[in-house]
């Protein structure tokens, strides 16, 4: 769905997405997220076209350029050998792997906010140009996600807990001309905010986030249900092991002390703003982590070469670092469930066998998106979300630069069809199962339709309905081969039997 959005909605160029995510209701905003992404998706597009993997391949060199300076400020804030392992742990985790092939912005920011922090090693030796550099690159990571300022916050405080009161004040004024640059979208931020204090899908993270980003940073979930306790336990004992190891350079005073406590200070220190924010409004989301992620490839970087760690707890550290990641990099790989589906050959599936006049709803935009994405000329729709839910995401204003189609429930979607092609998330009928309950969507179509077949397509679910009265004229038709209403039933039916008989997921059922 997000990379769905991030490609259907860049393509319709500067104007349009300006309109998309400024014009909203009661002076509020269409979208939560500023416009430097998507406008340098567009220009990428331009030139290289809008196909998927042209879109990924923008994240990739993004990604790349992201490894070179992790290796340029490990390099800066101590030495070849550390930078060396700096990028072997930035380039082999699943985390930096996932978000540097995603067609989101996660990547783009990380980028930016390491160039800030190059930027600044290299402003504090005494080259003033570089605070320009820091300047410019602080404004583009605002440009690109709002949550940079959590990152930049955290940041500010390096000159104070170095006491570099000459660094603290070229850093006040470079941050004033970031926010300069940054002020022609920063007079829209109130509206931006106001939009996700009023309602928005994160909710308020619990304690349990602690050890979830451990599993973040060394693995990234989702991992298959057996491996995720030995995957936590070996991730938690390689932060706990480089903290301890942190700890005994600064006892010890190890000449890079000092550094290693920075980094591990940029590794955390955001998250945990963004947990303590999150309690009063809910903005935790992980992948907004990245950049304190490559932070913490550095910091275990140090700890592995300069933190002076035996060299048994070296070999353990290592080890342990890259099981991890292997666990996450399988199902990165081969992971095919929520929300995930081949959404073309569902398409093409719909699209051979449909007839005119049939309705194609799917429960949910995060379904509907990428279908739409891969086929725009099929006559598909979706059912929108309350309005003002957590999960309505998808501002009346962007569903007009998108040009969707939705109706606002199942009943008026299907209202006068024949037959309804129904498309569903499993993980959506599970939890309405676990609450005891049937999915209403579903419910309303077995009540007013008789289900003809139901397949599966990953963890979606595509049923496919017939009117009750006609289905009733089917099967007569099916037991006696006679048919009284002409051939218009006889193409319908017929058009049924073959969907049978090419389905390999029937399932059994009252009325298949």
């Amino acid at each position: 769905y997000d990379e769905s959005f991030s490609i259907l909605f860049s393509e319709k160029g500067l104007s349009a997405m300006m309109y998309g995510t400024l014009q909203g209701s009661g002076g509020g905003a269409a979208d939560i997220h500023p416009l430097g992404y998507y406008a340098s998706l567009w220009a990428w597009m331009k030139l290289f076209g809008g196909s998927i993997v042209s879109a990924r391949i923008f994240s990739v060199l993004v990604g790349t350029a992201s490894l070179a300076l992790i290796y340029a400020i490990a390099r800066a804030a101590f030495d070849e050998e550390t930078a060396l392992f700096s990028l072997a742990f930035a380039s082999a985790l699943p985390f930096q792997i996932h978000f540097s092939q995603e067609v989101r912005m996660y990547a783009l920011l990380s980028l930016s906010l390491l160039a800030a922090v190059y930027s600044y090693l290299r402003a504090v030796k005494g080259d003033w140009k570089w605070w320009i550099l820091f300047a410019i690159s602080s404004a583009a990571a605002q440009y690109i996600h709002n949550l940079a300022a959590i990152h930049l916050a955290v940041f500010a405080f390096t000159p104070l807990a170095q006491k570099n009161w000459k660094a603290l004040k070229a850093f006040l004024l470079a941050a004033a001309f970031a926010v300069l640059l940054y002020l022609p979208w920063l007079i829209h931020l109130p509206s931006q905010v106001s939009k996700v204090q009023s309602f928005y899908w994160v909710e308020r993270p619990g304690v349990e986030k602690v050890f979830t980003l451990f599993l973040v940073y060394l693995s990234y979930p989702p991992l298959p249900g057996k491996w995720l306790a030995p995957v936590l336990l070996l991730s938690t004992l390689v932060v706990t092991l480089a903290a301890y190891q942190t700890y005994l350079a600064w006892r010890k005073k190890l000449p890079s002390w000092k550094s290693g406590l920075w980094t591990a200070f940029l590794a955390f220190a955001s998250p945990l703003l963004l947990w303590l924010i999150s309690q009063f409004v809910p903005i935790y989301i992980e992948r907004a982590l990245l950049p304190s992620h490559a932070m913490f490839c550095v910091w275990l970087g140090w700890a592995a070469v300069r933190g002076g760690i035996p060299k048994p707890a070296r070999v353990f550290l290592l080890v342990s670092v890259f099981i991890a990641a292997a666990a996450g990099f399988f199902p990165h790989v081969h992971y095919t469930g929520f929300p995930y589906a081949d959404f073309a050959a569902l398409d093409r599936r719909i699209a051979s066998a449909r007839l005119e006049g049939d309705a194609i709803v799917h429960s949910s935009k995060l379904s509907y998106l990428p279908a739409f994405y891969f086929n725009a000329e099929l006559p598909q729709l979706y059912i929108a979300d309350p309005p003002a839910s957590p999960t309505d995401t998808l501002a009346p204003a962007t569903r007009e630069v998108l040009k969707v189609r939705f109706e606002e429930d199942i009943q008026s979607a299907a209202a006068g069809k024949r037959r309804v092609w129904f498309i569903v998330y499993q993980q959506s009928l599970e939890e309405y199962k676990q609450a005891g309950l049937t999915h209403p969507h579903l419910e309303y179509l077995e009540e007013n339709f008789s289900l003809l077949f139901v397949e599966e397509w990953g963890d979606l679910r595509l049923y496919l309905f017939e009117k009750k009265s006609a289905a009733a004229k089917t099967r007569l038709y099916l037991q006696t081969g006679e048919c009284t209403e002409g051939a218009e039933i006889t193409s319908m039916v017929r058009s049924i039997c073959e969907l049978l008989a090419s389905s390999n997921s029937v399932k059994t059922s009252k009325t298949a």
